[in-house]
């Protein structure tokens, strides 16, 4: 056996530590650990890399039917038209209507509200077409943009492999969400969302990210998290200083989902 050697790596250690460890291997562990940062940085993912961890399954429990909105909400969709909404051009809202949710028809293009929010709570649920048809992201998507630049993704994530920062419930492109909890297709889910807008400074310049907390079906999926900037597709673009309020818009992908019950609560 060759002797131990000790090289110069940079650390300063006690030689009274380094015969303890020789002599009591527990006290060597405790050596090494002592030598670590406290503090290791998080694995930097691609975006939308397939070798990224899959988010741990969780089971929701069953569908809940709709609870009414609290009175200081704003209803954008009661299940009766769509009189809050437009195109995207703004003439009149091309979805469809029927049984209390709205549809999206293909080709339409987005849904947009009627009006501007900044910082909300926002309260929607969705459906997924409950005939399955595709795989990965061509199988039940859409979703919802807050201010019509931060993306919530809606997708069939139900025993439907695809890259964790986009399945439902991530921050399209940046975050995956910390569980899968989604129900199966064709079944009612909510969202339960807390925004807050990011805060530019008078140059222009961004003074406070975008933040996200998001419950899926009542379990936590997103807590806090701070947006890097707009969402985007194989892409990561700056903030850029936009109006305090802007629309809500639900994405058109070319699959029929559903949504129903949508209300905010402005927050500021």
């Amino acid at each position: 056996m060759n002797p131990l050697q000790i090289v110069n790596c940079g650390l300063r250690i006690e030689t009274s530590n380094i015969k303890s460890a020789i002599l009591n291997p527990k006290f060597a562990i405790f050596i090494i650990g002592a030598m670590l940062p406290t503090t290791m940085p998080a694995q930097q993912w691609p975006q939308h890399s397939m070798d990224r961890p899959r988010p741990p399954v969780v089971d929701p429990g069953p569908e809940r039917p709709s609870a009414p909105a609290p009175k200081d909400a704003v209803v954008l969709f009661d299940g009766s038209n769509l009189s809050q909404w437009r195109a995207e051009d703004s003439s009149a809202a091309k979805w469809t209507v029927r049984d209390g949710y709205v549809e999206v028809k293909a080709g339409t293009g987005m849904l947009v509200s009627a009006r501007g929010f900044g910082d909300v709570q926002l309260h929607i649920e969705w459906a997924t077409p409950a005939v399955v048809q595709g795989e990965s992201q061509e199988r039940g998507n859409s979703g919802i943009f807050l201010m019509g630049i931060y993306e919530l993704q809606v997708l069939d994530s139900y025993q439907n492999d695809t890259y964790p920062d986009g399945q439902a419930g991530a921050i399209y492109g940046e975050n995956p969400p910390l569980v899968n909890a989604t129900r199966g297709p064709g079944k009612w889910q909510e969202y339960d969302i807390v925004f807050h807008r990011p805060r530019f400074k008078a140059d222009g310049t961004l003074d406070k990210p975008a933040r996200m907390t998001v419950l899926l079906n009542g379990v936590l999926i997103q807590d806090n998290f701070e947006l890097v900037g707009p969402t985007a597709n194989r892409a990561r673009p700056p903030y850029k200083a936009h109006p305090d309020r802007l629309p809500l818009k639900l994405q058109d992908h070319g699959n029929p989902v559903r949504y129903r019950n949508i209300w905010v609560r402005e927050l500021e």
